[in-house]
């Protein structure tokens, strides 16, 4: 299978970037134009999301932690700082968990680990409107859900680029990974990370990694840190870049 991925910089520790549902590579372009002076960036898409082949059926989170684990070595990254958001999030904490020996670091954002009853509704509900009407059904609750009012009102244009990116996404694919997430049940493991870790949220997420959950999960691993974005709903890296990147920056320095 064909994993799209890109690199830039060209020097220093390796930082990867790990996408949410329906999300690609160029979400983390303000990360990338902060660090790659510094850093050496792996980004890439899911399955299934943007440049990167789907495969029919359902995926696991075991599948994505693999594909994660392939794509580091073919790149030839033996250790890397991890970071992701969303179902990004999820898929760095399992790795962390399966694969600590080639972490540096661990950066989960607005994310869970642990699918539960009410938030698993949301999501088969949203797969059934998916296969009875297309993707395109979801485009816009999706885009609403990810940003805060006030941002919306103020960047129609980041919301419109936001919207060609979830259209980017394949059926099969979207299906594939949100399958994979309501299968998500790695809590129970969370003190097994042994590397340093951050957990990072949007102080403006109600839904997908709230600041209250994820300080709880922060306080189950030795060690770990909560820090949360001001300013920042779901998708905390596009709607306060200053402020995720100043987050981010001090813990890799």
């Amino acid at each position: 299978m064909r994993i799209h991925h890109r690199i830039d910089g060209r020097a220093g520790p390796w930082v990867t970037f790990i996408t949410g549902i329906a999300n690609d590579l160029t979400m983390w372009d303000a990360q990338v134009a902060a660090l790659e002076r510094g850093c050496r960036i792996l980004r890439y898409d899911l399955r299934g999301h943007g440049g990167s082949e789907s495969t029919p059926g359902d995926y696991t989170i075991d599948t994505l932690v693999r594909d994660l684990r392939t794509l580091l070595d073919s790149a030839k990254v033996e250790k890397t700082y991890l970071v992701g958001l969303g179902l990004g999030g999820a898929i760095a904490q399992a790795f962390a968990i399966a694969h600590p020996d080639r972490l540096l670091g661990l950066v989960p954002c607005c994310c869970r680990a642990r699918m539960v009853p009410d938030f698993a509704a949301m999501w088969h509900k949203l797969r059934d409107t998916v296969k009875q009407n297309g993707l395109e059904s979801i485009v816009e609750p999706t885009v609403q859900r990810w940003f805060s009012e006030d941002f919306k009102a103020a960047h129609p244009e980041v919301l419109e680029k936001i919207r060609r990116m979830i259209r980017g996404t394949t059926l099969q694919g979207y299906l594939g990974v949100t399958a994979a997430f309501l299968g998500l049940s790695v809590e129970d493991r969370l003190g097994e990370i042994k590397v340093r870790t951050l957990y990072v949220s949007g102080a403006e997420d109600k839904l997908g990694g709230p600041p209250e959950l994820m300080k709880q999960l922060s306080e189950q691993v030795k060690g770990a840190r909560h820090v949360s974005v001001p300013k920042a709903a779901h998708i905390a890296n596009i709607q306060n870049p200053e402020g995720f990147n100043q987050v981010l920056e001090g813990f890799l320095k």
